[in-house]
This record gives C-alpha cells, sequence and structure tokens, in this order.
C-alpha cells in the first residue's frame, strides 16, 4: 500500500515540489530555480501608452507577450499582480502532449512542444524539457475502437501517432502489470516540462525582443474610452493600451467584471501525488513514457526516481472552489495550496496501485492539491470578445502548460494580422452567452472534469446543466418525442422516436440506435412533408442610412434585391471563409441575417467591429432570442401551408429564395422560401412565444398529407445528398470558397471591394491546390462523419470534412479535400475508417438535385418528373 512519509504535510504549502531539472536540485515556492530576477520584476520603466496590455503573468500571459514583441511589436506590456507563475501555473504537473481528441487543437499542442524544444536554446533558460512519450492505455475494446477512430483523424496531421500492441507497451514500460491491457495509444515526443522555469523562460525571451514584464502591478480598473482605446489603472499609474488581454487565470472572473463582463470560470481543484524514489524506478535504464490509463481516469510519470500521478476523480466527488466565484479569489492568494485530500482520489490510487504494482511498496512525499481554473466545455476562450471593443481574452486554461506555447503564438498572429491563422472556433470565447450561468458553469464544469478520461464519442452529447433558459417555444411539445442536442445554450431535436424504439442515448462509432428512426426521417421529407425546428438559428436585424453598404463590404456575393434572400460569405482579409449567412432583404436597406446557432456571436462580433471601424452608419440588433423558426419540408409543404394563409405560395408568385411576410392562421411570419433539404419548403420566422401555437396549426393542417417531425440528423443526409456545404465543416478559417466550391455565391466583378478580394484574385490566379469532392463508398456499419485521412497510393492526401449514411443509394456519402490532380469524376481513393480502409469514388455533385433544379428541368423538358 502507498505509505506517507514523514515529509507530507498536510494544508500547508509545499516546502519542495518536484523539479523536471537534473536530479538532487529542490524548488520551493519561494526559491525558485533559474530566476535571475528577485520576486519583483525589478523594472522601474513605466509607460504611459503600450500598443498591447496583458494582464497575467502565468505561462499564457507571457508567451504572449514573448511572441508578440518576438513578432515586432513595439510596446508590449504585461501586467502581473504579485509575481510570475501565481495562481496555477508554479503547481502545475507539467505534462506536454501532441494528443487532442479534437481537430484543431492539435495544432496548438504541436506548436507548444515544437517551441519548447528550442526555448532553451533561444533564451539560455533551462526549461527541464523531457520528451520520453507517452501511451494511452486501452483495457477494453471499446477504447480500442476509440484508439482507431482518433487514428484516423491524426493521420492528415503532422503529429506522430500510433497503436502499439501490448509486448511493445511492456517493452517501454516494464513495470506495467499487462493483464487487462489490449493496446496503447502511443505519441512520441510527448512529456513533461517544468512550468515555473518555462514561464521564465518565456519572460527572458518576453524581455530580450523589447517587452515590459511589471510586477507587482495589480490591475485595479479598466475604462474605455470612445476612440476604442483603454486606460488600464494600477496603484503605480495608468497607461493607455489600443488593446488589452485577459491572461489573468484564477482572477480572470474578477477583471472580465471591470468591463462589464460575467466569464464562466470556476476554480476546480486537482490533486496529483508524488513519491519517494523507487528501487524499481532508479534501475531503469531510460525514462518511462508517460502513463494514461484512461478506465483508471488518472495520469502518471517519472519523477525523478520515484513516480508522480494525478487522477480525475468522478464528478460527484471533486471538488469546486465555488466560494471564489461568489466572493472572489482571496486577497493575497498566489502560491498556497488547498488542503490534501486522499480520501477523495483514493479509488484512482487503488487502480494505479493494481496497474502498476511497484506503487504498492511506494512512499508519498508530496500532495499537491491546487487551484485549475475550467470553463464549462474544458477548453479555454481565447480571442476577442463579442461586445467589448479591443477587449481579448486568454483564460479558462484547464491545461494551461501544453496550451501556452501554441495559444501565444495563435493569438499574436491574430493580433497582428487582423484574422486568426487558423480555424480555431471550439475555443471562441463568444460561444458562451448571457445563457451561461453561474449554476449551469459549476454544473459543466464538475461534469467536464469528471469526464476527463471518457471514451470520446463521435455526436457525443453531455447533459449536465441542461436545459438552460434558452429554450425553443416548442421544447415541453417535443423534449419527450426526440432525442435532443445541445446547441449554444438551446436544446433542438436530433431524431425523433416512435412507439416501441430505443428511445436512450447510445452513443457509438458504428451504426446505433439512431439509424433508423433517422432513415424513417429522410423518407418523411423526400416523399411527404416534415417539420424542424431551427430556433437555435442566430438572427440579426441591420438596417440604416449605410446598411447596404456595410453588407456590400462584407459579403462576397452581391445584396439581393428587397422581398429576396441568398446565401452570402464573410471572408477574411486572406480570403478565408469567416462565416456563412442567410441574407434576406426586407424592406428598403433593412436585413435580416441568419446564421448557424454556433456561430451566432462569432459572427456578430465581426459585423459590429468592421460597421465601427468603416464608421458605418447602422443600427445592428441581435434577435436571436426573440424569434422561433419552423422549417417545413417535402413535396407536400405547399400544399400544407396553403391551408392556412391566403397568400398565393404557388411557384409563380412565391418563388425560390424570395421573402415576405405574411400570417399563417393569423400568426405574423416572415417566410422565406428555403431549406437546407434542398426540397421544397419555406423557413418560418415568427415570435418565440407563438411557436407552440404555430406548430400546433400546421402539424393539424398536414394530417391528410401525413405530417410528422424530423430532426438536424436526417436534416444533415438531406443537405449532402445535395452537395450543400456547411460552415464549420467544408468552409471555415482554413478554406478559400474557391477549393470549396462555393464560385457560385463570390462575386469577384462586382464593384465593391469587399473583404477578401485582392486575396482571393491571387488566389485564383496562382490557381488551387486541393479541391472539394463528393465520395461514395460501401462500408460496414461504419460511416464517415469528418475529419477521417483519405489515402491513395499508401500515402494520406486529404481528409473529409463531413458525412452520413446515404439513405437514398444505401451507401456512405462524403464531403473530401483531395489534391486537385486527384479531384476528377470517377477518381478512386480510400476512407479511413476504424482501422479499415474503405474504397470510395469521387462522384459528380450532386447526389440528388435540388427541388428548384428538379421543377426548373421539368418546365424546361416539359416532363412530369425528373
Amino acid at each position: 500500500m502507498l505509505r506517507f512519509s514523514a515529509q507530507r504535510l498536510r494544508g500547508l504549502p509545499l516546502p519542495g515540489l518536484p523539479l523536471r531539472g537534473s536530479p538532487g536540485r529542490l524548488r520551493s515556492a519561494c526559491g525558485r530555480q533559474g530566476e535571475e530576477n528577485p520576486p519583483s520584476s525589478a523594472e522601474t520603466r513605466w509607460k504611459d501608452k503600450a500598443e498591447t496590455v496583458i494582464i497575467g503573468g502565468g505561462c499564457v500571459g507571457v508567451s504572449l507577450a514573448y511572441h508578440l514583441a518576438k513578432a515586432g511589436m513595439k510596446d508590449v506590456v504585461l501586467l502581473e499582480k504579485s509575481e510570475l507563475t501565481a495562481g496555477s501555473t508554479w503547481h502545475a504537473a507539467g505534462l506536454t502532449t501532441y494528443f487532442h481528441p479534437g481537430i484543431n487543437l492539435k495544432k496548438i499542442h504541436y506548436a507548444s512542444i515544437k517551441l519548447y524544444e528550442k526555448l532553451e536554446e533561444e533564451t539560455g533558460q533551462v526549461v527541464g524539457f523531457h520528451q520520453p512519450g507517452s501511451i494511452r492505455i486501452a483495457t477494453t475494446p471499446v477504447r480500442v475502437d476509440e484508439f482507431k477512430y482518433q487514428m484516423t483523424r491524426t493521420g492528415w496531421h503532422a503529429t506522430e501517432q500510433y497503436i502499439i500492441g501490448p509486448e511493445k507497451i511492456q517493452e517501454m514500460f516494464p513495470l506495467l502489470n499487462m493483464n487487462k491491457i489490449l493496446a496503447g495509444l502511443y505519441n512520441p515526443g510527448d512529456g513533461h516540462i517544468d512550468p515555473y522555469s518555462l514561464t521564465m523562460a518565456l519572460a527572458a525571451g518576453a524581455r530580450k525582443y523589447g517587452a515590459l514584464l511589471k510586477y507587482p502591478a495589480p490591475v485595479t480598473s479598466l475604462k474605455p474610452r470612445s476612440d476604442g482605446t483603454w486606460d488600464v489603472e494600477t496603484p503605480q499609474g495608468s497607461m493607455r493600451a489600443n488593446r488589452i488581454v485577459n491572461a489573468a487565470g484564477l482572477w480572470a472572473r474578477e477583471v472580465g467584471k471591470m468591463v462589464g463582463l460575467e466569464h464562466p470560470l470556476i476554480p476546480v481543484q486537482h490533486q496529483y501525488v508524488v513519491t519517494s524514489t523507487i528501487p524499481e524506478v532508479k534501475a531503469l535504464k531510460r525514462e518511462l513514457p508517460v502513463l494514461r490509463d484512461l478506465e483508471g481516469s488518472y495520469y502518471l510519470r517519472q519523477e525523478r526516481d520515484g513516480l508522480l500521478f494525478g487522477p480525475y476523480e468522478s464528478q460527484e466527488k471533486m471538488k469546486v472552489q465555488d466560494a471564489w466565484v461568489t466572493d472572489g479569489v482571496p486577497p493575497g492568494f498566489g502560491k498556497e495550496l488547498f488542503e490534501s485530500d486522499l480520501d477523495r482520489i483514493m479509488e484512482h490510487v487503488e487502480a494505479a496501485m493494481e496497474m502498476v504494482p511497484v506503487l504498492k511498496k511506494a512512499d508519498i512525499i508530496n500532495i499537491v492539491n491546487g487551484p485549475i481554473t475550467y470553463s464549462p466545455d474544458i477548453l479555454p476562450m481565447v480571442g476577442p470578445h463579442q461586445g467589448v471593443r479591443n477587449y481579448w481574452v486568454a483564460i479558462g486554461f484547464g491545461y494551461g502548460i501544453i496550451h501556452a506555447g501554441g495559444v501565444g503564438k495563435y493569438l499574436s498572429d491574430w493580433i497582428l494580422h487582423g484574422e486568426p491563422p487558423f480555424d480555431l472556433i471550439e475555443l471562441d470565447p463568444n460561444r458562451y452567452g448571457k445563457w451561461t450561468t453561474t449554476q449551469y458553469t459549476e454544473a459543466k464544469a464538475r461534469e467536464s472534469y469528471g469526464f476527463n478520461n471518457i471514451v470520446g464519442y463521435p455526436k457525443e452529447e453531455r447533459f449536465a446543466g441542461r436545459p438552460t433558459q434558452r429554450v425553443s417555444g416548442l421544447y415541453k411539445t417535443l423534449e419527450s418525442k426526440c432525442s435532443m442536442g445541445f446547441h449554444a445554450g438551446w436544446e433542438q431535436p436530433h431524431w425523433f422516436y416512435k412507439l416501441g424504439q430505443d428511445t436512450q442515448y447510445r452513443p457509438s462509432f458504428r451504426r446505433t440506435n439512431w439509424f433508423e428512426p433517422v432513415g424513417s426521417e429522410y423518407k418523411q421529407v423526400m416523399q411527404k412533408v416534415g417539420v424542424i425546428d431551427l430556433s437555435p438559428f442566430g438572427k440579426f436585424n441591420i438596417k440604416g442610412q449605410d446598411s447596404v453598404r456595410l453588407l456590400d463590404h462584407l459579403f462576397a456575393n452581391v445584396i439581393p434585391k428587397v422581398g429576396f434572400t441568398n446565401i452570402s460569405h464573410m471572408l477574411t482579409p486572406k480570403g478565408r471563409v469567416y462565416a456563412e449567412l442567410t441574407v434576406s432583404h426586407q424592406t428598403p436597406g433593412e436585413f435580416l441575417l441568419i446564421t448557424g446557432s454556433g456561430s451566432e456571436l462569432h459572427d456578430l462580433r465581426w459585423i459590429e467591429e468592421e460597421a465601427v471601424n468603416g464608421g458605418y452608419n447602422v443600427e445592428i440588433k441581435n434577435i436571436t432570442d426573440e424569434l422561433g423558426v419552423l422549417g417545413v419540408a417535402g413535396p407536400h409543404a405547399r400544399k400544407v401551408l396553403q391551408k392556412l394563409t391566403t397568400e398565393d405560395l404557388s411557384d409563380e408568385v412565391f418563388k425560390f429564395l424570395q421573402t415576405k411576410s405574411l400570417k399563417v392562421s393569423n400568426i405574423p411570419v416572415t417566410a422565406i422560401r428555403i431549406s437546407y433539404t434542398g426540397e421544397l419548403g419555406w423557413e418560418l420566422y415568427h415570435r418565440r412565444e407563438d411557436s407552440a401555437a404555430l406548430y400546433d396549426i400546421i402539424m393539424n393542417a398536414g394530417q391528410e398529407e401525413g405530417i410528422d417531425n424530423f430532426g438536424t440528423y436526417a436534416m444533415n443526409v438531406l443537405r449532402l445528398e445535395k452537395a450543400f456545404r456547411a460552415w464549420g465543416s467544408e468552409m471555415n478559417c482554413d478554406t478559400n470558397p474557391l477549393e470549396a466550391g462555393l464560385e457560385y455565391f463570390i462575386k469577384l466583378n462586382k464593384p465593391a471591394d469587399f473583404i477578401g478580394k485582392q486575396a482571393l484574385k491571387q488566389i485564383k490566379a496562382k490557381g488551387l491546390k486541393r479541391r472539394l469532392v463528393c465520395l461514395t463508398l460501401a462500408t460496414d456499419d461504419v460511416d464517415p462523419e469528418g475529419n477521417e485521412s483519405i489515402w491513395y497510393d499508401g500515402k494520406v492526401v486529404g481528409n473529409t470534412t463531413s458525412g452520413s449514411y446515404s439513405y437514398s443509394i444505401q451507401k456512405s456519402l462524403a464531403f473530401a479535400y483531395v489534391p486537385v490532380e486527384l479531384s476528377k469524376v470517377g477518381q478512386q481513393v480510400e476512407v479511413e475508417l476504424l482501422g479499415k480502409n474503405y474504397l470510395a469514388s469521387i462522384i459528380q455533385e450532386p447526389l440528388v438535385l435540388t427541388e428548384p433544379t428538379r421543377n426548373r428541368l421539368c418546365k424546361k423538358s416539359g416532363k412530369d418528373e425528373i
């Protein structure tokens, strides 16, 4: 059994934290190895003006100062309330890994590790970086599936990653009990770094390139000015800043409150255990790889001649420091720890002893229990914040050490070049809103912490904190009939179940219990008529003297005529797709803009910033929560709706992409003839409080036509068959509209010099290197869903962007980016799914013609059907 030595202290600051440097040298909370400056920055300079003021001297804030200064920005100032690394950085376990289950954050991890490898040489500061690699352990078949799933998502990235068998695992980590181990996911180059030394090296680099790091210098007030600059107040004086960056870690909420924002962050307690020397560890010829036992929910690594392991206990047992949310971080807190609580983590300790038996005889010399900050979904918040000019954030880092280097570079590039260097919308601070209450934040933080090592399935749903206040008017009507998905605070039906069907949430890497019901919904829309709740759409009203001029500057498409709608794209200065919106010209100079739920405030921030910077005289209003939306689609959609309105809905009078204000059985709606299904359909925008009544009226009117519900899973199949692109999948800040096949919507010849126009002309002149194509493939019981590797001639040549099963051809269907030379119709490639490569063929898109196209061809040919 693990034993406590006399050196272990309970409830006191640790006298000797683990060091990743040379054996025999200790680092305490007071005497820090590698720091040339005393706790005060010993910096007598003060600047009255700064280009960028960074608030917070943890590893993330210091990394940003380093990157901005290195890139050439003058007048970079970092203000730290006490001393560098105070808060969470100093006591972190310092793990570094290339692995991330998502796609975009792999790039952040990669950039961090590549920086840390060179930082000591660049700055002359020891960083204590160890890279023995890491192994994730699979002890169940579903974990092996998860590893295969992650392999195809990594194949088209620069990261090295391999699935290894039990023999190789034992060779690399000979101290393991191999009884239950089935496989491992191995990342060479993973390891751990000393967080304190890392931060000091970044600080040395920042100073070398001209940044001013001032501490102690607590920020006491932030005052916005009419020109977008800020007055930053400290006890040492005031400073004028062109922008401020909140990187305050545990104090990020307090800084947010200074500018009127309630950042959804909460401190949680995280413990790790350090042992004394273990003879079997000391006898090893090389350092052990970092081990992650996913079923045991802990990490374990070598610490000198002993071991360090840190568990993630369940949401029921983990401890949230909720008093800090209501009362703030205690004054003077900086390098203190909480009282250790071994009982809370005992089941994980026992799991670790079973997996690594030498732990049973080891002595514990330290238990570190310190605060780290969690956001509701465990991911940090990085970027400019909507609603407050020139206020940026880099906060909510539960894993700040591995994120610090990459996020510093990412933010630096964005600040300097006016657009994000790559897509990272999952870290957008604007993914949260007024619906993100303290109660929600705590519930989700508990869940996220407890779920640190659960199996990561596709189409995953997490249920803590739901529903929020942001439910549509149909929530009570539909909640017992369907499986709901969570979209930016909203509950939206994913799929509907009938009597006798399995109604449970059953995630899987293969086809699961929603497969047949979604097929029924697909047929419902293709053959009859279906209704879908689209209320989570982001909705903006824009009007004013300069509204047309602003939108002409923002969008690459032309401005639609009054009474009409089009699909338009906002591009970045480099010609990337920042957003896709539906633009409806309702009355002269007044527009309704519609975007996806996940990009509501992401898009609004961009629009507002361009309006202010360009001096446009417009009024922009976010009406997302005011309006509900019902979609009615299918061959009988017109017949059903015509029963309820005096407005002529015939094809000759109510044309495709036309918008009109009308009444549906005395309920006022804005009707747009458009449907993401590609079938005959309307979107009906109405007051949120009218949703239930409008739904009931439509459902009652459609009984003769066999009307029924459908959800977003069926809609995804329908849009894929019509070759409709989706923002965030086929297009984002990593793609340009030409390679995404969006030429129809891009008007390079329009007079307005829209954002990205010149860059797009250059891209077109140079020629494309890759293209988006549509693939079909016959699989077993697994379907592509996006981000899988595309193989050709034994090499990874591209990636899927989205996919599903096509119920019309009874095969799998996917969008994918491939090299131009492999993009011709008929070309065969392979798609990797769960460890197996399936032959796929590029087809002429769309697989299924849209209703307007079929209708047009019918009229042209005089035939009844196409």
